[in-house]
């Protein structure tokens, strides 16, 4: 289907994303001569005219936010707005520091910002709607700039062409947009392949946080079915009907993270010495694997073929009437591998009787967390958080509260 057009006022048709014709106060804007670009979550105004400190006309950027339910905006989740350009003054030069709320340094959908604005909307506080929000902060940048040269305005009528959005996710990531970090974000959209073997409690919620990263492919492997006890330690809620069909497990995931994003590839197998060539070509593998004995022939072919890898792990006991357990993680990289051998970090032989997780006991929290901390350690390797220790073993107790690091790199 093929978006509407505006209509300039040349009585030429410039097309409209989708978002933007679907959404009447974005589509407004645009039609009343705004210069509007959607991208990565924000709503970018560009020539919005502003007086600097020299008292000539300039022109700048507003950066807004966006808040969207599926793909038309809603109202507002802030007031605020940022800005590309120098100070916003006055006609006589003076900064207008009842809306410039701080000086920032932000790359914002690609826009490097300079300030924050902040003025609520007489009465409510709250932004009705983006066209609401935009004009107003318009019309306050436009006034000075106005009486200093009546010719300068921001609507000129000239669409900013929307360039394809390059993203895995079936609709815009405004959690990151509205957290301000989708340039760090970005850092994990050039790695290609993860693969995650093994779709048992922990690696299920490791599949539901890297889902929501936007790396290109995230290849499934498990040769289960689900079945219903895993709907007790795994993410979601599945159906009465979904647990009778019994589906393979990597199709149930591709199907539930599959309305959210793309890229998504399921492996309807068990991996083990005879199947380790498909992860030949992976740029980062988790292994989520309760049999320790696979694990051997799995971590000697990724070292073979240097990819990086984590291998998690759980010991749960029952003490008296209550458990108590490890969780582990132990990362492998190129240049660190000599400490899963030498410290003996990844066990390669299976789980005694006496380990309760074994027979499926329900602690889907201890899965969470166990995943948690894989992905957050994942994503300090791709310089997504800070990584002051480097650490390549971890291992939370859980009857102390304790997380210890070691093997640093």
């Amino acid at each position: 289907m093929l978006a509407r057009a505006s209509r300039s006022r040349t009585g030429r048709c410039s097309p409209l994303s989708p978002l933007t014709s679907r959404s009447p106060d974005l589509k407004r804007l645009q039609d009343e001569g705004f210069e509007v670009e959607v991208k990565d979550g924000h709503l970018l105004v560009h020539h919005v005219p502003y007086v600097a400190a020299d008292r000539t006309v300039q022109f700048g950027v507003l950066v807004s936010e966006l808040t969207l339910a599926g793909d038309v905006t809603t109202t507002p989740a802030t007031h605020t707005v940022h800005f590309s350009g120098g100070t916003p003054c006055d006609e006589t030069g003076e900064p207008l520091r009842k809306i410039i709320n701080s000086t920032t340094n932000h790359v914002l959908a690609g826009v490097q910002t300079t300030c924050m604005f902040s003025s609520k909307p007489v009465g409510t506080g709250v932004y009705a709607d983006y066209y609401k929000k935009i004009t107003a902060y318009v019309a306050i940048l436009s006034s000075p700039a106005h009486t200093l040269d009546p010719g300068a305005t921001a609507q000129t009528y000239r669409v900013v062409p929307s360039e394809p959005q390059d993203s895995v996710f079936r609709y815009a990531d405004t959690a990151s947009s509205r957290a301000g970090i989708g340039a760090v974000t970005q850092r994990l959209a050039g790695v290609e392949n993860v693969a995650i073997v093994g779709l048992g409690g922990t690696g299920a919620y490791i599949l539901d946080l890297i889902a929501k990263t936007p790396v290109a492919r995230i290849h499934l492997f498990d040769g289960d079915r689900f079945l219903q006890h895993n709907a007790f330690r795994a993410p979601g809620a599945p159906s009465e009907e979904e647990l009778q069909g019994a589906p393979l497990k990597v199709d149930y995931y591709a199907d539930l993270y599959g309305k959210m994003r793309t890229g998504l590839v399921p492996h309807p197998m068990f991996v083990d010495e005879t199947s380790i060539e498909e992860l030949r070509g992976m740029d980062f593998v988790f292994l989520a694997l309760d049999k320790g004995a696979i694990k051997r022939p799995l971590v000697g072919q990724l070292e073979e073929y240097d990819i990086r890898f984590i291998d998690v792990g759980m010991g749960v006991l029952v003490s008296d009437t209550s458990l108590t357990g490890l969780l582990r993680v132990t990362t492998s990289v190129p240049g660190q591998r000599s400490h899963v051998h030498e410290r003996q970090r990844i066990p390669f032989v299976d789980s005694d009787e006496d380990n309760a997780y074994a027979s499926n006991i329900q602690i889907a929290e201890l899965n969470a967390m166990n995943a948690s901390l894989a992905v957050v350690r994942f994503k300090k390797v791709y310089g997504f958080y800070v990584d002051l220790e480097r650490e390549h073993h971890s291992i939370y107790q859980l009857d102390g509260n304790v997380l210890t690091n070691e093997d640093m790199g």
